[in-house]
């Protein structure tokens, strides 16, 4: 009986993050705009404990600040934050790519290509969600193979705090298919133990997913990047 409340619980719970993250990336909740635990209770019929258990993750994630006696508002995100997270994650994963690089297996590329063809049919069905779970796996595959546990925990917590970010970038449109694009490229470095190709593309590619989502929130506001997001497809 304790198992299936838990269970219930936790069901609840995921429902709750589900609704907010996806009114958040889709703007019905704006930026600055309160979010209600009366109205959540009631939509869901349950007491305020986990739906202030959800505000917490969602905090650690980069969607919501939770001001004491206040309650829980929309996070705002800048270009600058958007430029800070992506040049601390290319640094790393690039790293990290290197060193994958001389370690990985047969069995490990052999992995990574049935991860990314996983990714080329979410991205074909327009998954968004499953496709970031997936995307997830992929890079923490190459990640482990590095062999650095500190490293591993290091990207983990940060891609945990922005998964905001990451959300947003693979959902516009064409992102995923180019991600599955510089898939294949990584791969190929991967196949031929060449760490300097494999940090560069990686390198570039977390770049690129800054560039594209500085672009998409210039153009929100109206305003113009002088950069081309389309420049660095040629250039992985």
């Amino acid at each position: 009986m304790r198992r299936k409340l838990v269970d219930s619980h936790q069901t609840l719970r995921e429902k709750i993050l589900e609704t907010i993250r996806e009114a958040i990336l889709k703007g019905a909740l704006k930026p600055g705009e309160k979010v209600a635990e009366p109205e959540l209770a009631e939509r869901f019929g349950i007491s305020r404990t986990p739906i202030r258990e959800a505000f917490r993750q969602l905090e650690s994630e980069g969607y919501l600040t939770v001001i004491p006696r206040k309650g829980a508002v929309v996070a705002s995100l800048s270009e600058r934050d958007v430029e800070e997270f992506y040049a601390i994650k290319s640094i790393l994963e690039g790293y990290a790519a290197r060193m994958a690089a001389a370690s990985l297996t047969e069995k490990d590329v052999q992995k990574l290509e049935a991860i990314n063809e996983r990714l080329e049919s979410l991205a074909r069905d327009g998954d968004v969600k499953s496709f970031f779970r997936v995307h997830n796996d992929f890079h923490e595959c190459f990640i482990r193979a590095a062999g650095n546990e500190k490293l591993l925990e290091l990207i983990s917590q940060l891609m945990l705090k922005f998964n905001r970010l990451r959300m947003a970038s693979l959902s516009l449109p064409g992102r995923m298919e180019i991600s599955v694009q510089e898939h294949h490229k990584i791969i190929e470095a991967f196949k031929n133990h060449d760490g300097h190709k494999a940090e560069s593309l990686v390198t570039k590619t977390a770049a690129y997913g800054g560039q594209v989502l500085i672009q998409s929130m210039a153009q929100k506001e109206g305003r113009q990047v002088e950069k081309s997001i389309l420049q660095h497809v040629g250039d992985v």
